[in-house]
């Protein structure tokens, strides 16, 4: 298999750039072209995919372990010309860092040097970068991926094998001349002009979501252009000719999975995909399908209700405070979800799921926005600092994930919080205040009086500290902030299917 691991001196020096650029140019080679994402990252995979039109796979070594991680990578690659993997943070950064990937999957680093305001100082840089590379190979490979690791465990025989380096910001070609000349033992292959003045927007969790287009197809072809001309394309593709294989793979699941033949349909989950819910592992729902699951995609944005052949709905993270006043108009949707979650059918929630289950969102400005009142409490937008981390699961009963002890691992990164329900106590003293929503609050009513609030995890965080305990469930309705990676445990394909066909 034919690949490359983009990885860069620090976050914010040009990787995901690069990486767009060469994926465009590869693919206006006429190449069939998977990307990757290093790490837990939604939005640059979601980048990818508009530019390969292949969906981009998350390469998350603590969250799913190394066979998984091999597995995923052949499996997904078998029918591609090229494989492109972009990295996360800088090249070091991490317990498990985009180097301790490069050398896990035997890919050859670009490595991402911004030159801006650096001339044969860049020579340094790359010298120390490839020197502080080759002391890796003395850590011992302890196959250690329990919480306290904080080491990488990378193959005592194993180095790095370089494909060169690409400059970015580079103000002339006189520019370049300088930076080229510092580098020793290394190929330079290019570079992006700072004039190019290439970007993706922004917003508070990083780059606006695919989902709505945040590049145009005109600058596109402009960084297309940029790589065609600056960056020795045909050298990377040559150098890619023969990695090494993978250490391990995970072979792909093909088995029976103990249907009956009268349960043998595929079971139908209905998963909310749209601008304001799109943030979601491509492989979550691959291993649904796997499992048996077909999935129908609906949008709580613009129609009227779940879709009526669904047996289970899955409403992942996103955006949904920046459509809360669509979402909140969709009544029609609203009363579909909250009578579903009412009546007890199968439903799961991630992040901004959660936020869509709750009694209403607060804005950035303080506007307040009713949702599906699944839950009898509110969620806040701040403005201050986000929850983010790697989180670890460990099931305090049996729910849709899994089976009561079962673990998992997931990642954390929102801006909003729960709030307290300022109108919970009178609801559960069935009392209606808000006499434009008497329906809603009627049926709020009937659903705590049937079953209290429970919480179905206990957490972890990367180092064994122990946070709060999350999972909000009410009767077959689980809602979490947390983001799991199916991956992180065989099982949660299937124990998401049983536990539909159980209820």
């Amino acid at each position: 298999m034919h690949g490359v691991i983009i990885a860069g001196t620090h976050s914010g020096c040009g990787k995901t750039t690069v990486t767009i650029g060469l994926l465009a140019a590869l693919k206006r080679k006429g190449l069939e072209v998977q990307s990757f994402k290093a790490g837990p990252d939604f939005i640059d995979s979601g980048i990818h995919r508009l530019i390969t039109g292949r969906p981009s796979r998350n390469l998350d070594i603590w969250m799913c372990g190394k066979d998984n991680v091999t597995g995923c990578f052949q499996r997904y690659t078998a029918d591609a010309d090229i494989a492109v993997v972009e990295g996360v943070m800088g090249m070091h950064d991490g317990a498990f860092s985009t180097a301790h990937l490069a050398l896990l999957l035997g890919l050859p680093v670009i490595l991402v040097v911004d030159a801006y305001g650096m001339a044969e100082s860049a020579g340094a840089v790359v010298k120390g970068f490839i020197e502080y590379s080759n002391e890796l190979k003395d850590k011992k490979d302890t196959e250690d991926l329990s919480l306290a690791t904080c080491h990488s465990s990378l193959p005592s025989d194993s180095s790095l094998n370089w494909a060169g380096v690409i400059f970015n910001r580079v103000a002339s070609d006189n520019h370049y001349k300088r930076l080229k000349s510092s580098i020793r033992d290394i190929p330079v292959l290019g570079y992006l002009p700072r004039s190019l003045d290439f970007e993706i927007p922004h917003r508070h969790l990083g780059l606006i979501a695919a989902e709505e287009n945040p590049i145009s197809g005109e600058n596109l072809e402009r960084l297309a252009d940029a790589v065609t001309e600056h960056i020795d394309i045909e050298q990377i593709r040559e150098t890619v000719d023969s990695p090494r294989s993978p250490r391990s793979s995970q072979e792909r699941r093909n088995k029976d999975y103990g249907l009956s033949t009268a349960d043998r349909r595929l079971l139908r989950i209905a998963v909310a995909y749209d601008k304001a819910f799109c943030f979601y592992y491509e492989d979550n729902l691959d291993m649904l399908r796997d499992a048996g699951a077909e999935i129908i995609k609906f949008s709580p944005l613009s129609d009227k209700r779940i879709p009526g052949e669904a047996d289970a709905v899955y409403i992942g993270g996103g955006y949904p405070e920046l459509h809360t006043d669509e979402l909140s108009r969709n009544t029609s949707m609203l009363e579909s979800v909250r009578e579903w979650a009412c009546s007890g059918k199968p439903l799961y929630a991630e992040c901004g799921g959660l936020m869509y289950l709750s009694q209403g969102i607060h804005d950035f400005e303080g506007g307040f926005f009713r949702m599906a009142g699944a839950f009898p409490f509110e969620t806040q937008m701040r403005k201050g600092r986000a929850h983010l981390g790697y989180r670890e699961i460990v099931l305090k009963e049996d729910c849709i994930t899994g089976r009561k002890g079962g673990v998992c691992r997931g990642h954390e990164f929102h801006y909003s919080e729960i709030i307290e329900d300022r109108d919970a106590s009178s609801v559960m003293g069935n009392e209606l205040t808000d006499k434009d929503n008497e329906s809603l609050d009627a049926s709020r009513i009937t659903h705590y009086a049937s079953r209290s609030l429970t919480l179905c995890y206990s957490l972890l965080d990367s180092t064994g500290q122990e946070l709060q305990d999350e999972g909000y469930s009410i009767k077959r309705t689980l809602a979490s902030y947390i983001h799991i990676h199916f991956g992180s445990n065989p099982c949660i394909a299937d124990n998401f299917l049983n536990f539909i066909k159980e209820r």
